[in-house]
């Protein structure tokens, strides 16, 4: 999915631990035949470098997506 549309969204939102490269570690070292970072691809590892606005571990995910969606509509009501 990270590999599509996904990626052109206003804020993008990962799980802990979430796999999000398009092709796995394994792959692409048997590709390039380099040793890649252990978190390669990882949903941390994107917030880090851009890719991923926020990390959410899911039992907070409603609330995190409400106070997302006040911003973007500019509701200045508290939840």
């Amino acid at each position: 999915m990270f590999a599509s549309w996904a990626t052109v969204a206003d804020i993008i939102l990962a799980e802990p631990g979430a796999v999000m490269s398009f092709a796995g570690a394994r792959v692409i070292e048997q590709t390039t035949h380099e040793k890649l970072p252990p978190d390669f691809g990882s949903s941390e590892s994107q917030l880090v470098h851009g890719q991923v606005d926020m990390v959410v571990d899911r039992r907070e995910l409603k609330a995190r997506l409400a106070e997302c969606l006040r911003m973007l509509t500019g509701d200045t009501s508290s939840a």
